[in-house]
């Protein structure tokens, strides 16, 4: 899960992988349209993976920041709406879920688009962060294991 899932810079919600081209991505909305699309190399394409939350100490991957939002809201979706809280309720809300958080370099929009993220994983049905990943079908992994 941890790399199949896609988040793509000037789109808005969390993509699924689906498919690879020779010359792009084919990836799928985690939304209730569940539109298919084509993501080409020109776009930043970032795996939840490879992102992390600043914290005072060292950077924490974004799947044990979304565990432990998970712990704190119980698996359900979060009781606060990010889209009207303000930014001391954010912060308040994110404190409880990473308490050393960095004040300096965590911005409320990051904050909120977390909150988001994980709302939308939660609807989509995707709620176990730490699994690893599974080869799709066009993954160079999958297809070296088929020869072998």
């Amino acid at each position: 899960m941890q790399r199949t899932i896609l988040a793509i810079a000037g789109k808005p919600g969390l993509y699924k992988l689906v498919s690879r081209g020779k010359n792009n991505l084919i990836v799928e909305a985690l939304d209730a349209t569940h539109k298919r699309m084509p993501a080409f190399g020109t776009d930043r394409i970032t795996s939840l993976a490879d992102i992390a939350m600043f914290t005072d100490s060292d950077d924490v991957p974004l799947m044990d920041v979304l565990e432990s939002l998970k712990t704190v809201a119980e698996g359900k979706k979060t009781s606060l709406d990010p889209k009207k809280a303000t930014n001391s309720e954010l912060f308040e809300f994110f404190a409880s879920v990473l308490p050393n958080f960095d004040r300096d370099r965590v911005h409320a929009s990051d904050v909120k688009k977390l909150l988001q993220w994980y709302n939308i994983l939660v609807e989509a049905g995707i709620t176990d962060f730490k699994e690893d990943m599974k080869p799709t079908e066009g993954d160079n992994i999958a297809d070296r294991e088929k020869t072998e």
